[in-house]
């Protein structure tokens, strides 16, 4: 079904945000009639609902672009002093939505990895997808690069926003031949046009976190100095929205491939597209742990569910190449078509920061 289809007949839907009681904080739900919903659960001293609804919104579009019928959550947690007690409360309240299987979260920023713990014993995911989600986000990420925009092997690539999951996504590029010539965190970017070893980059983080920037290279430049480094492809993913349309201007790589949500906007789409550059879909290269957990039988090992994951990007990616108006808009169509055939209204804006 075409976008403008689908235009003329829906009306966009709003989104239900549910207020917790026994804490300062909220869920936003972004199809209100799925009957689950998937995201993650932040922490700060004010998260605001508009940046969640565009984490919900990413997820929505992730499971309508490989055709499951799940919809996209997103949780935030406000929260300056008490932040424990905070997360606790909030656990607490949602643990029912989690029991009965309509809810799945993970953690977000401020949210320390062990606070979901009660939750994992009712959690319907394989153990495997939950406890390592970096692994298979490198897995969708280095096949959708593949499958849109040609074998990475031999291509010089830049990481933005390298951090704790970077070295499962350098391990997985230096796998598949390619060169990492710069990484960025947020404290700086260091170069080397000659590559860095996986290893090296994920001992470094293991040291000295993002600190490593200044163990790796003499003297680090700005952290934006990444997008203009000279590379084939560069990861970002960040934050939402780190390529506006000014740093967009910036970016000299071919491809852009999302390693987090929606850090593309809808300006910086536009400039992008007008220089030429390829920018992947997010909920297409991010979308390897729900694909892990609810695409593959859950009683298959973990190779079996390696392959699903990267028979279903190299599907879904391969039908996203050529098209005139690129290939994130191009998966904005496909999953808005599926979307129509079990919604009746279309959550109001695409998933663009």
């Amino acid at each position: 079904m075409r976008l403008a289809v689908v235009a003329e007949r829906w009306e966009s839907a709003p989104m239900k945000v549910q207020r917790l009681e026994s804490t300062d904080g909220f869920v936003v739900f972004d199809l209100t009639d799925a009957d689950a919903a998937d995201g993650v659960v932040r922490l700060a001293p004010k998260v605001l609902v508009d940046g969640a609804t565009w984490l919900a919104r990413s997820m929505t579009y992730r499971f309508a672009l490989f055709e499951l019928r799940r919809g996209g959550a997103s949780a935030g947690i406000n929260a300056r002093e008490g932040r424990d007690q905070a997360i606790a409360a909030a656990v607490a309240e949602l643990a029912p939505s989690v029991a009965a299987g309509s809810l799945v979260l993970d953690p977000g920023k401020g949210v320390p990895p062990d606070a979901l713990d009660p939750w994992r014993e009712v959690d319907p995911r394989p153990a495997a997808v939950v406890a390592d989600q970096a692994r298979w986000v490198a897995l969708s990420a280095v096949a959708g690069v593949g499958a849109v925009a040609g074998e990475i092997d031999g291509r010089r690539v830049a990481i933005e926003g390298f951090d704790g999951a970077g070295p499962a996504l350098a391990a997985a590029l230096v796998e598949q031949g390619a060169r990492i010539v710069a990484v960025a965190t947020a404290e700086g970017c260091v170069e080397r046009p000659e590559g860095f070893a996986a290893d090296e980059l994920a001992a470094a983080w293991q040291a000295e976190g993002p600190g490593l920037v200044g163990v790796l290279g003499a003297s680090p430049s700005t952290p934006a100095a990444v997008l203009g480094v000279d590379a084939d492809v560069l990861f970002v993913g960040s934050k939402a929205g780190v390529v506006d349309h000014g740093a967009a201007a910036a970016v000299s790589a071919a491809v852009v491939v999302p390693s987090g949500p929606v850090p593309v906007t809808a300006k910086a789409l536009a400039v992008l597209q007008r220089a030429g550059t390829l920018v992947l879909p997010d909920f297409l290269t991010t979308a390897g742990p729900s694909l892990a957990a609810w695409a593959a039988p859950a009683s298959v090992d973990d190779d079996a569910r390696r392959a699903v994951v990267v028979e279903a990007v190299t599907a879904v990616g391969g039908e996203l190449r050529g098209g005139a108006d690129g290939p994130l808009l191009a998966a904005c169509h496909r999953a808005e078509a599926f979307l129509a055939t079990w919604q009746d209204t279309l959550p109001f804006g695409r998933p663009l920061a």
